[in-house]
């Protein structure tokens, strides 16, 4: 596929435009997200750093395209979408199912001999060579799925109590709990760039140890980073978590000179 100006829009959405930035951040978002989940990052972040967020067919501005439920669909376009725009040094960031996203998009640039992240971040997520610490809830009855999906504590209250929010949503999170359930990857692959694990310490989800497991899929330097909160912590922390990631990034990539 020759990747136009348009069909990198669907991909990526920047809120913010900031054409002599000198690093991008791309933003992956979790089951049920959309480019609206970073919207507010792009104020937050300082004058070098241009926000460029994913959206997904069939989430947010895509609403109307179909919803895809296997990684292996989404990982080509979009990997092409991302070096079709790579015209800056960039970085990625990913969350839940972003962090899966973000791995395999990472190991589709290296394979293509595209340009790569010069900082990975994965959120919410252990190593996905562990065993799923959660029972698969796609194929779930209704009351029973949207049970867990309160439990998530990532959908808004009134999200959950509208009806008609939810008779739009509910396919949504199905196909994107479908992408993460039936992901399989067999081995180790290792990515060639600096790579931070991420999660809130209170996720009994993603716990400090499956977090520390993403050490062994870097080749380059790892750390851990562990917020105040539970598996949305990013919700709360958002300048303390971009603060943290502009840190981790400027050991490697100067922003400020």
């Amino acid at each position: 596929m020759m990747f136009t100006e348009t069909s990198i829009k669907k991909w990526l959405v920047v809120p913010m435009p900031r054409p002599q930035a000198k690093l991008a951040l791309y933003c992956l978002p979790f089951a049920g997200g959309s480019s609206n989940s970073f919207r507010a990052w792009a104020s937050l972040l300082p004058p070098a750093v241009e926000l460029r967020a994913v959206e997904l067919p069939g989430h947010g501005s895509r609403l109307t395209e179909n919803l895809y439920r296997r990684i292996d669909e989404i990982i080509p376009p979009l990997a092409e979408a991302v070096a079709a725009s790579a015209d800056r040094p960039f970085a990625l960031f990913g969350h839940s199912m972003g962090a899966l996203l973000g791995y395999e998009l990472v190991l589709k640039l290296q394979e293509t001999g595209a340009s790569i992240p010069v900082h990975v971040f994965l959120s919410g997520h252990g190593a996905p060579t562990l065993p799923d610490r959660e029972e698969p809830i796609h194929q779930l009855p209704k009351p029973e799925f949207l049970a867990k999906i309160r439990q998530y504590n990532g959908t808004p209250h009134e999200v959950l109590e509208n009806q008609e929010l939810m008779e739009l949503m509910e396919p949504i999170l199905r196909a994107d709990f479908e992408v993460c359930e039936t992901y399989q990857p067999t081995a180790v692959r290792k990515m060639d760039a600096h790579l931070t694990a991420m999660g809130g310490i209170s996720d009994p989800g993603a716990p400090r140890s499956d977090l520390e497991a993403w050490k062994d899929f870097t080749t380059k330097t790892f750390n851990v980073r562990m917020f105040p909160g539970d598996h949305f912590y990013l919700l709360q922390q958002k300048m303390t978590l971009l603060q943290a990631i502009l840190q981790d990034i400027n050991k490697h990539f100067n922003l400020n000179g």
